[in-house]
């Protein structure tokens, strides 16, 4: 064919062989370099033939050809397994047809090289791509040549056997879920929990195996993601705790809830029923009695400046807004059937962290009663204690502090340097400007004069000076709950088996454990008993200027 033929016949097709090539690469440069290979092939061909029937069926011939020798390549290069090991599971591609079943193949041989075991990989890519030794292999890795020879003769038996393995997988595929809540019960580490359960991946792997274990491989499948990152990312929880191995498989071992809004009902309507009861009862008692006015109750709070010559003390609001929680909390320990331990079911992390991890994972679509009361930026009870004193404390949505935002990062250092400052401060030592300045930063105390004059600093918190007030406190609060026991006890026993009844049979002592804080150090019981009070109109919103402070007790020990 003369070269004017040839060159108007390659015209014609440029653009639907660059067409042919943009669907079968995987950018837009290879697509123009195989594009470019086409076109030059064909074009060569056509100058040295006379007898071309079908120009068109010739030019595809030759495109399908060119594309076969393009995926080889690319296997060869990227796959990092030669082909020739398993030429059985490559056809050679004449038709398009085939070329399409031999992209899918590459394609499947790829992913089935991510599900060999780590060491697998790490030798056959090291042979096959690489060109390396096997005795140079042995070498690095530590391990006889008879063993590099034996993983490579394994890992070609896993690639055929994947490649004739129809892989399964579940709905988090399409539907990964998402953790509504998380949160931790006991010590924090130099590790924020963002830091594990950053990514919807190690979310998804948590509770792809909340309920049973699994392999990397099995958990990938259910993913449909690559084994390499669910094996980095499961060994990462493993080694702090948050999954356990079982015989090369791994289970969840914290507690993820997922409640459904029978249950949830259930729950709000207990905890209305026993705050309606115990807050109201205890709120009655403490402002008829007088006991807030008793001088061991130390509290300076005002929303006023301090002056060198006043001698403010909080509004008897203020005092409620710690005191009810403070008692609903901590009164009435004797009466816990605390038959389980902390130390028997809380984790010890490699960051020093010694907890009890739970998440909660609730429908989008879930419906709760319009009067249904929700936890709504809340935290605590915190507690941390000194030689002297112990600091206690609720963050929720109507305090200021936010704790809620990175607990683990800023309320264990923040309560350590309170007590501290507290304890110098209540001997008699002075403290520095910059200590001063954080105080009030901080919202604990209210200051005015000169740290190194005259001066004056007033505590903004709830300050428990003796025991004896302590114990009258409490005294009250235990009198309640002996009062209405046997119908705390009673709702608490049907809750409880109906979240046992929810939860894998390897974490129910943990949830038990949990579950023998009902009514006690129970935030949803402070929360309830407090929207208990707000409702009925007994206690009123703190003021912005007392957010800070709220719901903050220090107490003698």
């Amino acid at each position: 064919m003369n070269r004017q033929d040839a060159e108007r016949i390659i015209t014609e097709y440029l653009k639907p062989i660059f067409g042919f090539a943009l669907k079968r690469c995987k950018s837009e440069q290879d697509a123009e370099d195989l594009s470019q290979e086409i076109v030059l092939r064909a074009f060569r061909a056509l100058l040295i033939k006379n007898d071309i029937a079908d120009v068109g069926k010739f030019i595809w011939t030759v495109a399908h050809n060119t594309l076969s020798n393009y995926y080889r390549d690319c296997a060869k290069s990227t796959v990092g397994v030669s082909l020739d090991e398993v030429a059985e599971v490559i056809a050679d591609p004449y038709s398009e047809d085939e070329v399409r079943e031999e992209a899918e193949t590459v394609h499947r041989l790829q992913s089935e090289i991510a599900y060999l075991s780590k060491l697998q990989r790490r030798i056959l890519i090291a042979y096959y791509f690489e060109n390396r030794k096997q005795a140079d292999i042995a070498r690095e890795l530590g391990i006889p040549v008879g063993t590099v020879k034996w993983h490579l003769f394994e890992a070609k038996k896993e690639l055929k056997r994947g490649m004739d393995t129809v892989r399964k997988t579940s709905e988090l595929k399409f539907n990964p879920i998402k953790f509504h809540s998380y949160g931790i019960n006991g010590s924090s580490g130099t590790m924020s929990t963002d830091e594990f359960f950053r990514s919807t991946l190690s979310q998804n792997i948590s509770y792809c195996v909340r309920n049973a274990a699994k392999t990397v491989n099995e958990i990938a499948d259910d993913l449909g993601v690559s084994p390499v990152y669910v094996e980095t990312e499961v060994e990462f929880l493993e080694k702090y705790g948050f999954l356990r191995e079982q015989g090369g498989k791994y289970i969840v071992n914290f507690i993820i809830s997922e409640p459904t809004a029978e249950l949830l009902t259930m729950k709000d309507n207990m905890y209305k029923q026993a705050a309606e009861l115990f807050a109201n009862e205890l709120y009655d008692e403490l402002t008829a009695s007088g006991i807030l006015d008793d001088p061991a109750i130390w509290c300076g709070q005002t929303d006023e400046p301090v002056t060198m010559t006043s001698a403010h003390r909080a509004d008897p609001n203020f005092l409620l807004w710690s005191l009810i929680p403070y008692i609903a909390a901590r009164s009435g320990e004797s009466l816990m059937e605390a038959t389980i331990s902390f130390e028997e079911v809380a984790t010890l992390r490699p960051d020093g962290a010694h907890n009890i991890f739970h998440a909660s994972v609730v429908p989008d679509n879930m419906v709760l009663p319009e009067d249904y009361v929700y936890m709504k930026d809340w935290c605590g009870p915190m507690w941390n204690q000194s030689e002297g004193w112990t600091l206690w404390q609720i963050d929720s949505l109507w305090s200021g502090r936010a704790y809620y935002q990175g607990f683990e990062t800023s309320y264990s250092a923040d309560a350590r340097r309170v007590l501290s400052l507290y304890a110098r401060e209540y001997e008699g030592d002075g403290l520095s400007r910059d200590e001063y300045a954080w105080l009030c930063e901080k919202g604990y105390i209210k200051v005015c004069g000169d740290p190194d004059g005259c001066f004056k600093a007033a505590w903004q918190v709830v300050i428990l000076s003796t025991r004896e007030i302590q114990e009258r406190l409490l005294s009250i609060g235990e009198r309640i709950k002996c009062k209405y026991r046997q119908m705390f006890d009673a709702w608490k026993a049907a809750y409880t088996e109906a979240v046992l009844s929810t939860v894998p049979d390897h974490l129910k002592r943990v949830q038990a454990y949990e579950l023998q804080y009902i009514f006690h150090s129970d935030g949803w019981f402070l929360l309830h008993c407090l929207v208990a009070l707000l409702n009925n109109g007994k206690m009123k919103p703190p003021t912005e200027v007392q957010r800070k402070a709220l719901t903050t007790v220090i107490a003698l020990n």
